[in-house]
């Protein structure tokens, strides 16, 4: 049995090879995998004293000959394969390792493998005769079974070959997400073929199997982009069952609504309760336990069975509030005091407790349905508080100003048509998913209540009508916040001049579907 080894990450390296070398396996080797053999004093052949040509064109031509290729590619059930092996006096290869030059760390053209990915496909392609190792990781397995059979078997081969294609296919995805970044021209695309290429080559690696999908009837899990580290493979769960599709989507949407609330009000917490992937409260606070309690009380109904997200520290004061309220089934937080964790546990052992690093950007949004997917960039709020227009006769007031920006961030994250109302930093009353407006804007004002009084409300798309605006104002908004744009904002805005109200225009639509 005869194997060769090229690789790049040589983790693991020298006790395969010895293991294989024990079992009477010939190690063939090339370039630096041939010298950390030879350092390690495990007896091998180097490629060219196998093929008889040298090394040439520093190093971009080694293995790419014949005597390597004829040796892999042969299929031995095949009479004419092996007489050609014979005539040409080419020994057959069992057994390939071989993992690819790390293109992503530093991209260029002297990092593009060729032999690599050669010697990868032609021994997956003939896997039924060949073993194609790609990764240290299946270095044990692939030994105990040789150990154990002599052989590897049938099953084992075609696992090996599956993840070859699925690594050259990721490493040819980071090639052409490279030239779509300019390559090694270095000067970019346009930012339309930036965010959308003519061609999009993702490579999702599977993280975790969720507990089941959106519902229990369904198999879910999460996957990663290769290459990347997101937030979630940065959390740890201290308790609970484990978590489902739902649990992920909507704690992702709780924990992003905290960060993006605590970045416009340093100095004060920020405390998401989320439901469906919509707040059903979420406000700033003094101290977290200040905001926690002001969050639960805009909706406490609708708490039940959601997304706790505290920004910081979940110490004892906190984890009492919240194992006297409603249930929650996901609380995730910066981090947890171990009375907290103490607290929370006893109150429900199935809540699953996340304390987590803060989220990374979005990025670009991937939506599918069958064979089809939407692509965008992620929706950001780009226009600032300071670039916002007043087009009303009255101003607000540094109060009015805290308090539609909580609404306008809370808005831009609830499913449209959405409707926000905040008093004091807290978000009292949320109106989401409608079909019409002035039922978003009657949903916030009745959940809202006496609360409704001296708010500030936000609209994630303009008003078509004056009756949005007016069903807020009659429910005692003072201020509003919307994109504008509509071809009856004179008129939405005439309405706003006779409420005697602030109307700020941002310009930004934030639609959510």
């Amino acid at each position: 049995m005869r194997a060769l080894l090229s690789v790049y990450d040589k983790t693991g390296l020298i006790e395969f090879a010895s293991g294989l070398a024990l079992l009477g396996v010939e190690l063939v080797a090339s370039g630096g995998t041939a010298s950390a053999l030879e350092h390690a004093g495990i007896a091998h052949r180097e490629v060219e004293d196998v093929t008889g040509f040298p090394e040439m064109l520093n190093g971009r031509v080694k293995t790419l000959h014949p005597r390597i290729h004829g040796g892999i590619l042969a299929d031995r059930s095949k009479p004419e394969h092996m007489a050609a092996l014979s005539a040409h006096d080419i020994t057959p290869i069992d057994i390939v390792v071989s993992n690819l030059y790390p293109f992503s760390s530093d991209p260029s053209i002297e990092l593009i493998d060729i032999g690599g990915p050669s010697m990868v496909r032609s021994a997956a392609k003939n896997h039924q005769h060949v073993a194609i190792l790609t990764s240290p990781s299946q270095y044990d397995e692939v030994l105990e079974e040789l150990k154990a059979n002599g052989s590897l078997s049938d099953a084992t081969r075609h696992a090996l070959a599956r993840a070859a294609f699925a690594h050259t296919a990721s490493y040819d995805a980071q090639i052409v997400r490279w030239f779509d970044q300019g390559g090694e021209i270095g000067t970019p695309p346009s930012d339309v073929d930036q965010i959308v290429p003519e061609t999009l080559h993702l490579t999702l690696e599977r993280a975790s199997i969720t507990r089941y999908g959106e519902n229990p009837h369904q198999t879910g899990a999460r996957y990663r982009e290769a290459g990347t580290t997101p937030w979630w493979d940065g959390v740890n769960q201290h308790a609970g069952t484990a978590l489902s599709y739902l649990n992920l989507f909507d704690a992702d949407a709780a924990w992003r609504l905290v960060h993006e609330l605590s970045s416009d009000a340093p100095g004060l917490r920020a405390v998401a309760i989320i439901k469906h992937a919509n707040a059903s409260g979420a406000a700033l606070g003094t101290t977290l336990a200040d905001a926690f309690g002001k969050a639960l009380q805009a909706d406490p109904q609708s708490a039940f069975g959601g997304i706790v997200a505290v920004n910081g520290e979940l110490d004892e004061e906190v984890a009492t509030l919240i194992a006297a309220g409603p249930q929650a089934d996901v609380i995730i937080a910066s981090s947890f005091s171990a009375e907290a964790l103490t607290i929370l546990i006893a109150r429900r052992k199935a809540t699953r407790l996340l304390s987590a690093p803060a989220p990374e950007p979005l990025g670009r949004s991937i939506r599918t349905f069958g064979h089809t997917a939407l692509v965008q960039n992620a929706d950001e709020l780009l226009v600032p508080l300071s670039a916002w227009h007043c087009v009303t006769e009255r101003q607000p007031t540094p109060q009015q100003r805290q308090d539609l920006l909580v609404a306008w961030r809370v808005c831009a994250r609830t499913t449209s048509n959405a409707i926000v109302l905040a008093r004091d930093g807290v978000a009292v009353g949320i109106g989401a998913g409608q079909q019409s407006r002035v039922v978003a804007a009657t949903i916030a004002s009745e959940k809202a209540g006496d609360f409704a009084q001296g708010s500030a409300a936000a609209s994630d798309a303009f008003f078509p009508f004056a009756d949005g605006l007016e069903a807020l104002t009659a429910a005692g908004a003072t201020s509003v916040v919307q994109p504008g744009g509509s071809v009856r904002d004179a008129e939405v805005i005439a309405a706003a001049n006779d409420a005697g109200i602030v109307m700020m225009l941002t310009g930004e639509r934030h639609f959510r579907h």
